[in-house]
């Protein structure tokens, strides 16, 4: 018979015990360069969100933005080291330790979104994908749409001769220096965090980033003129450490897996809706946006898409058939 006296222990005990559960939830740090507001970040917190509720808060992923661990090079570093569990990465960064990654990122390369989506869904990219995870023994698991990247500088651009000698910002991975070469700009790797700067010092002349990630880190502030290129349709990774993927059971790893492609499908619908507004919100700041001549940004580019490249020709040409 149960008396009021143990009821009423187990009443006291229960909060003890759910303090104990939440205070021994594993702590794990997943790391990425952009800033609060976008929708990298919002809908990282919701995947950590869904994955400490499901699994009765054994887990707690904490998300560090805007490069608090570390710029781009340094957080692929983390997941080796140990550092990090877990990271949003470009596929130009990811390329660096797997080189044929990158394919996707050589300008023109994508015709459009509806290509992107096909390449997402492709077995192009599955086998990429495990090429990448058996190069470097970690977990990469969804694939997010970055956007398309535009050109902003202080000057009209509207052909590759406008960008001949200019100093172009370009992130420090290799394949950014493909569309710098072909139009002739003078590339100048810059981290992430500090573009804006370097922007409104003369540091660099121009940088290239898509619609919502030049509003989000304030680009447009510092530059006059932005020149829709859309050079190169973009998109990061999330990627699990090889060790920490280790930790977690079967199960546990089919529900992380599941709640990330739910995450990187939820928050390329919203950079999609977000960039195909953006232009008419920079036009209302005062900024010269302008329709360049891709053909030519084109024209310049595609010659240098199977020259020292890390990817077969057979790749590529499955690239371009999807």
């Amino acid at each position: 018979m149960i008396t009021r006296r143990a009821l009423g222990l187990a009443a006291l005990a229960s909060p003890v015990i759910t303090g104990l559960a939440h205070a021994q939830a594993q702590r794990l740090r997943w790391a990425h360069v952009y800033e609060v507001n976008e929708a990298y970040h919002t809908e990282a917190l919701w995947a950590a969100a869904q994955f400490r509720e499901r699994t009765n808060g054994k887990y707690n992923i904490e998300v560090f933005a805007a490069s608090a661990l570390g710029n781009e090079p340094q957080i692929n570093q983390g997941l080796t080291l140990g550092t990090i569990d877990m990271i949003y990465t470009g596929v130009a960064f990811a390329g660096a330790s797997y080189r044929a990654m990158s394919i996707s990122h050589a300008p023109y390369a994508m015709r459009d979104y509806a290509h992107f989506q096909a390449y997402r869904g492709s077995a192009l990219h599955r086998e990429l994908i495990a090429g990448y995870d058996a190069q470097t023994r970690h977990h990469a698991v969804a694939l997010t749409y970055y956007g398309d990247r535009m050109v902003t500088a202080n000057k009209s651009i509207m052909t590759p001769a406008d960008m001949r000698g200019l100093k172009l910002r370009v992130p420090q991975a290799p394949s950014f220096l493909m569309f710098a070469r072909g139009v002739g700009a003078n590339a100048t790797p810059i981290a992430f965090a500090e573009v804006y700067l370097a922007l409104q010092n003369g540091t660099v002349d121009a940088q290239e980033n898509p619609l919502p990630t030049i509003q989000a880190k304030k680009f447009y502030e510092v530059q006059s003129h932005v020149s829709l290129t859309a050079h190169i349709t973009d998109s990061l990774l999330t990627i699990i450490s090889g060790t920490t993927m280790r930790r977690f059971t079967p199960a546990e790893q089919g529900m992380l897996r599941e709640i990330l492609a739910q995450a990187a499908d939820r928050c390329g619908a919203a950079i999609r809706s977000q960039e195909q507004e953006l232009a008419a919100w920079f036009r209302a700041q005062g900024k010269t946006v302008q329709e360049p001549d891709r053909a030519a940004f084109r024209a310049a580019c595609v010659p240098l898409h199977n020259v020292d490249v890390g990817w077969s020709r057979a790749q590529y040409d499955r690239l371009q058939a999807l």
